[in-house]
């Protein structure tokens, strides 16, 4: 969905929030124009924690890289097929991919 628009991007799996690996989260915001964190959680979870470290380390004050996190709604969602509860939160693959159409302009 990037490639025909000239978007390259980079998937950094991080595994687990805490502990943060700081240096890789340095690495991909020094190195990129944007960093988006995406997440099941609705809140307070990886998104937030990648924030914190920015901020607390400065990092945030240079405004070298735009910053968005992509997480689940804080509000009841119905039971239903994972795709479609990613479809109502805005986590499915054309949404994400808008999103960083949206943020490389």
């Amino acid at each position: 969905m990037l490639a025909h628009k000239n978007i390259s991007v980079t998937v950094a799996d991080a595994r687990f929030a805490k502990p943060l690996d700081t240096k890789l989260v340095d690495q991909l915001y020094k190195n990129h124009r944007a960093l988006i964190t995406i997440e099941e959680g609705s809140g307070l979870g990886f998104g937030a924690i990648v924030l914190q470290h920015l901020n607390d380390s400065g990092l945030m004050d240079k405004s070298i890289c735009r910053v968005r996190t992509m997480r689940l709604p804080d509000e009841f969602q119905d039971q239903d097929k994972p795709e479609k509860q990613y479809d109502q939160a805005g986590l499915n693959a054309a949404q994400i991919a808008q999103r960083i159409v949206t943020l490389a302009a």
